[in-house]
């Protein structure tokens, strides 16, 4: 299907869904720069569970505001049972509620080369933190989570 052929289209970014208001306040974020970076008008964040939006209602959202074609991407490392079951089945019911929608659940991160760069950055940025050079990520900010430690020794195992 060409462009065209697909009208406009909407992203919708899903994560896993947390009992934690701040990491579902972080899609939201996310979503927000995906939008920022790509070039269609209609960006939403979904959780596939535990936490509103659902994909439910980010598709509900997506089609309202004039999407033809829904694009769903897991904001999921790796390709496991929620990318090949879960989200798949959920979409397809959301799908369900407007006919004629086309729709698509795209890949996870899994290997993508740029991966590789975003870990390097952050394994640097904490290194920098732990050593006093920088502020805490956004990841960090307030839980003083990110600091670095020294083990200590085991004790001795007694026979």
């Amino acid at each position: 299907m060409d462009a065209d052929a697909a009208g406009a289209i909407g992203l919708i970014v899903v994560d896993h869904g947390s009992r934690r208001a701040e990491s579902n306040e972080m899609l939201e974020l996310m979503a927000g720069r995906v939008a920022e970076v790509v070039p269609y008008e209609i960006v939403e964040p979904a959780h596939m569970e535990l936490a509103e939006p659902s994909i439910a209602t980010a598709f509900g959202r997506c089609v309202a505001r004039g999407a033809r074609t829904v694009v769903v991407s897991p904001y999921f490392l790796l390709p496991g049972r929620h990318w090949t079951q879960d989200i798949p089945a959920l979409v397809r019911e959301a799908a369900a509620a407007h006919p004629g929608v086309a729709y698509l659940v795209a890949a996870p991160f899994g290997l993508h080369p740029l991966m590789a760069q975003v870990v390097g950055a952050r394994v640097e940025h904490c290194l920098a933190h732990a050593r006093g050079e920088a502020e805490e990520c956004e990841v960090c900010a307030g839980t003083g989570r990110c600091r670095m430690e020294v083990a200590e020794a085991a004790p001795a195992r007694t026979a």
